[in-house]
Protein backbone atom coordinates (compact mmCIF):
# COMPACT_ATOMS: atom_id res chain seq x y z
CA UNK A 1 0.00 0.00 0.00
CA UNK A 2 1.37 3.41 -0.98
CA UNK A 3 1.71 5.83 1.92
CA UNK A 4 2.06 9.60 2.19
CA UNK A 5 3.45 11.54 5.11
CA UNK A 6 1.12 13.90 6.90
CA UNK A 7 3.55 16.71 6.05
CA UNK A 8 2.86 16.08 2.35
CA UNK A 9 -0.92 16.35 2.54
CA UNK A 10 -1.73 18.77 5.36
CA UNK A 11 -1.79 22.49 4.59
CA UNK A 12 -0.77 23.41 8.13
CA UNK A 13 0.67 21.42 11.02
CA UNK A 14 1.40 23.59 14.03
CA UNK A 15 1.60 23.73 17.79
CA UNK A 16 1.34 26.65 20.15
CA UNK A 17 1.04 27.62 23.77
CA UNK A 18 -2.48 27.26 25.17
CA UNK A 19 -2.06 28.85 28.56
CA UNK A 20 0.25 28.03 31.42
CA UNK A 21 -0.28 24.26 31.41
CA UNK A 22 -1.26 23.22 27.87
CA UNK A 23 0.01 23.05 24.28
CA UNK A 24 -2.48 22.91 21.44
CA UNK A 25 -1.96 21.35 18.01
CA UNK A 26 -3.70 21.97 14.68
CA UNK A 27 -3.58 19.80 11.57
CA UNK A 28 -5.45 21.67 8.84
CA UNK A 29 -6.24 20.48 5.33
CA UNK A 30 -7.00 22.68 2.32
CA UNK A 31 -8.71 19.78 0.57
CA UNK A 32 -11.78 18.19 2.19
CA UNK A 33 -11.06 14.82 0.55
CA UNK A 34 -7.60 14.68 2.15
CA UNK A 35 -9.08 15.53 5.55
CA UNK A 36 -11.68 12.78 5.15
CA UNK A 37 -8.97 10.32 4.09
CA UNK A 38 -6.96 11.00 7.24
CA UNK A 39 -10.07 10.72 9.40
CA UNK A 40 -11.12 7.45 7.77
CA UNK A 41 -7.64 5.94 8.07
CA UNK A 42 -7.60 6.52 11.87
CA UNK A 43 -3.87 7.32 11.78
CA UNK A 44 -4.47 10.47 13.83
CA UNK A 45 -6.52 9.71 16.94
CA UNK A 46 -6.19 10.32 20.66
CA UNK A 47 -4.42 6.95 20.98
CA UNK A 48 -2.05 7.48 18.06
CA UNK A 49 -1.13 10.94 19.35
CA UNK A 50 -0.33 9.40 22.74
CA UNK A 51 1.92 6.84 21.04
CA UNK A 52 3.68 9.39 18.83
CA UNK A 53 4.41 11.63 21.82
CA UNK A 54 5.05 8.72 24.20
CA UNK A 55 2.53 10.05 26.70
CA UNK A 56 -0.46 8.64 28.50
CA UNK A 57 -3.78 9.34 26.73
CA UNK A 58 -4.77 11.05 30.01
CA UNK A 59 -2.40 13.91 29.13
CA UNK A 60 -4.54 14.73 26.09
CA UNK A 61 -7.20 17.10 27.38
CA UNK A 62 -9.05 17.56 24.09
CA UNK A 63 -9.15 15.82 20.71
CA UNK A 64 -11.51 17.11 18.01
CA UNK A 65 -12.09 16.27 14.36
CA UNK A 66 -13.50 19.65 13.36
CA UNK A 67 -15.34 19.09 10.09
CA UNK A 68 -16.28 22.75 9.36
CA UNK A 69 -12.58 23.64 9.13
CA UNK A 70 -11.29 20.32 7.75
CA UNK A 71 -9.01 20.21 10.78
CA UNK A 72 -7.94 17.88 13.54
CA UNK A 73 -7.15 19.68 16.77
CA UNK A 74 -5.87 18.40 20.08
CA UNK A 75 -4.43 19.75 23.29
CA UNK A 76 -2.01 18.14 25.71
CA UNK A 77 -1.10 19.00 29.27
CA UNK A 78 2.48 20.20 29.72
CA UNK A 79 4.78 18.39 32.14
CA UNK A 80 5.57 21.71 33.83
CA UNK A 81 4.18 25.25 33.54
CA UNK A 82 5.15 27.31 30.51
CA UNK A 83 8.32 29.28 31.17
CA UNK A 84 9.22 27.45 34.34
CA UNK A 85 12.72 26.03 34.86
CA UNK A 86 13.17 23.01 32.62
CA UNK A 87 10.43 23.99 30.16
CA UNK A 88 12.00 23.24 26.76
CA UNK A 89 9.62 25.36 24.65
CA UNK A 90 7.92 28.32 26.33
CA UNK A 91 5.76 29.06 23.27
CA UNK A 92 4.97 25.42 22.47
CA UNK A 93 5.70 26.20 18.83
CA UNK A 94 8.28 23.46 18.25
CA UNK A 95 6.22 20.48 19.41
CA UNK A 96 4.45 19.57 16.16
CA UNK A 97 7.43 17.93 14.41
CA UNK A 98 6.63 14.29 15.37
CA UNK A 99 3.30 14.61 13.54
CA UNK A 100 4.97 15.34 10.20
CA UNK A 101 6.13 11.76 9.68
CA UNK A 102 2.80 10.06 10.40
CA UNK A 103 2.04 7.89 7.39
CA UNK A 104 -1.38 8.01 5.77
CA UNK A 105 -2.59 5.41 3.25
CA UNK A 106 -2.60 7.08 -0.17
CA UNK A 107 -5.68 5.20 -1.33
CA UNK A 108 -7.77 5.96 1.75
Amino acid sequence: MKMQKLAEIAKTVRSKNAGVDKITFDVIFSDRALYERVKKSRVLTRDTVAKVYRISPDRISDFVEFDPASAIKFTIYRLRPSGSPGDPDIFGSQQYAPLLDIEVPADG
